[in-house]
């Protein structure tokens, strides 16, 4: 599986001092996507660290997130290797069982941070 290259939306856009990102999964680099949960966290935080990065963000200003399992049973090793990526305040978080449009991924979540003031 590879990323594709050109999607028909914005990776990230700045809008009313919010950083949107859109929906990040769990690829590496070579485009392919690692087994267990706990690596797939890892790498989509990642990703999204990097996207933060890009825009002179970190996590620390995460302030919401919504996250899609594929499976309700993932939730215990998902929280487990989500809650080190982030520190207090802990951002809002919804997490919702659904199924996604990439095989072999089993999460995929949505960021907003906010722009320093």
């Amino acid at each position: 599986m590879s990323v594709p290259a050109k999607l028909p939306f914005s990776k990230v856009r700045i809008e009313n001092g919010f950083a949107l990102l859109a929906g990040e999964l769990p690829f590496l680099p070579d485009g392919e996507v690692p087994e267990s949960v706990t690596e797939q966290v890892n790498v989509m935080l990642g990703r999204v660290r990097d996207t933060l990065q890009t825009q002179g963000l970190s996590m620390t200003d995460v302030v919401s997130c919504t996250v899609y399992l594929t499976d309700r049973s993932y939730f215990a090793e998902f929280n487990q290797a989500y809650a080190p990526w982030f520190s207090d305040p802990l951002p809002v978080r919804t997490t919702v069982c659904a199924g996604l449009m990439v095989d072999k991924v089993k999460m995929e979540i949505t960021v907003i941070a906010r722009l320093p003031v």
